[in-house]
């Protein structure tokens, strides 16, 4: 489609607009204070679920089936009490991960007053999304579940029931971590309990039946090595992914870098903000309650 100001391709990939071509793609404060993000994904919603209801029984087994009748009190409290910390900084890293805007372009803004107001120079060509009828960012991709193009989209997690890209991949990676985190944890704890038990009398190492007791630590062991595996490889290459400043679509697609890629620091350090410190680590830095209580009260954009 010809304009006389610019030309205008409907493309999927390799947009000629970045950050510094004067398009924000950034909510304002109001925008964010009306919205939260949610996606509205059947498949995606029941992942979300079984991953917390997994997460529950992992934390049932430890606390109530090896922890509480545990002779030892200090065994007791402070297992317990790094176990369930560990849990909810990983329920935190989801949520956080889940109801964040991963950095989707505004939908529909590819409009001729748009257009004008960009100044673009005479026969500049821009790109836009056909699917969401947006101006497409440098090394934005669309995806098909969120129905919104991604700024530096990585993958469609449906664990998560998100996107993992330029906005929530500090929490995508920080779930990953504590999740793999626990699942060790969780291993170790039911190696000493079962030695504990085949050494002592069964009867006394637990408040539940021998057999119960065995069902639901061999489970315990099943999930958290699947979990551990699964988590730790992801950890794995997000950092990678981060250090060599290159998403997991980039490198499946293996696309040349049209952008100047960042020393590995400088990518941690963009994703996470700031210079290293236990902020990095901490999924409820920058939560603001009031904000997201306030865009509830307003509505939530869904996927549609």
């Amino acid at each position: 489609m010809q304009s006389s100001g610019h030309r205008f391709r409907d493309v999927e990939h390799h947009p000629l607009l970045n950050e510094s071509d004067g398009y924000d793609s950034t909510p304002s404060e109001g925008e964010l204070a009306d919205k939260a993000w949610f996606i509205r994904d059947g498949c995606g919603m029941v992942c979300a679920v079984i991953t917390w209801l997994l997460v529950v029984y992992a934390d049932f087994v430890v606390t109530f089936v090896m922890l509480l009748p545990s002779k030892d009190f200090w065994y007791s409290v402070i297992n317990g009490t790094l176990f369930n910390c560990l849990a909810v900084l990983a329920l935190t890293s989801h949520l956080r991960t889940m109801l964040t805007d991963p950095g989707a372009v505004p939908k529909g803004n590819a409009t001729k007053e748009y257009m004008e107001s960009l100044q673009l120079k005479p026969g500049e060509v821009i790109y836009k999304c056909p699917k969401c009828c947006s101006i497409k960012p440098e090394r934005a991709h669309h995806c098909s579940i969120c129905k919104r193009c991604i700024r530096k989209m990585d993958h469609h997690c449906p664990w998560v029931n998100n996107c993992v890209g330029e906005k929530n991949q500090r929490f995508f990676v920080l779930f990953t971590m504590y999740i793999a985190l626990i699942s060790t944890y969780a291993l170790i704890l039911c190696g000493l309990q079962l030695f504990t038990c085949v050494k002592g009398q069964w009867t006394a190492c637990s408040s539940f039946s021998p057999p119960v007791t065995v069902i639901l630590m061999i489970f315990l062991c099943l999930e958290g090595l699947l979990f551990l595996t699964f988590t730790a490889v992801m950890f794995g290459t997000q950092i990678h992914s981060i250090c060599n400043d290159e998403t997991e679509i980039e490198r499946l697609k293996s696309e040349k870098p049209t952008w100047e890629r960042r020393l590995r620091w400088d990518g941690m350090r963009s994703v996470f903000g700031g210079q290293p410190s236990f902020l990095w680590i901490n999924p409820f830095a920058g939560l603001q309650v009031r904000r997201f209580l306030r865009a509830r009260k307003g509505g939530t954009e869904f996927s549609v």
